[in-house]
């Protein structure tokens, strides 16, 4: 019996630490990366950045590492390139799309940035 229970503990706990990448991103540290890193390559307060998508689409071109992303918007702003290209934001990703779905044009919340 005592097997089995620390059997089901240990796959739990495996399964949360293959989740968390995803499952313990933050809008709002998402929120404070946007502002240091993107906002002034994109001329944007975090509301207005926000809402240029809805919650599926954002969640669209946030998919796998980001491709879609970061293609669009080093194209719409050449000044994000390098910080969209780079490992910071590799890092970041999780908690910056947390942050653009959070507040996403038909999510019906607004940012305080």
């Amino acid at each position: 019996m005592m097997k089995k229970v620390f059997g089901l503990l240990v796959s739990a706990f495996l399964v949360l630490g293959m989740m968390s990448t995803s499952a313990f991103a933050d809008a709002a540290k998402g929120q404070k990366y946007y502002l240091k890193y993107m906002k002034d390559g994109s001329s944007m307060n975090g509301a207005k950045f926000a809402t240029q998508h809805t919650q599926a689409e954002w969640k669209a071109l946030f998919d796998g590492k980001g491709e879609k992303f970061i293609a669009e918007y080093s194209k719409k702003f050449p000044g994000l390139d390098a910080f969209l290209k780079g490992e910071k934001f590799q890092k970041f990703m999780p908690d910056i799309r947390d942050f653009c779905i959070e507040f996403a044009s038909d999510s019906g919340n607004v940012p305080s940035c």
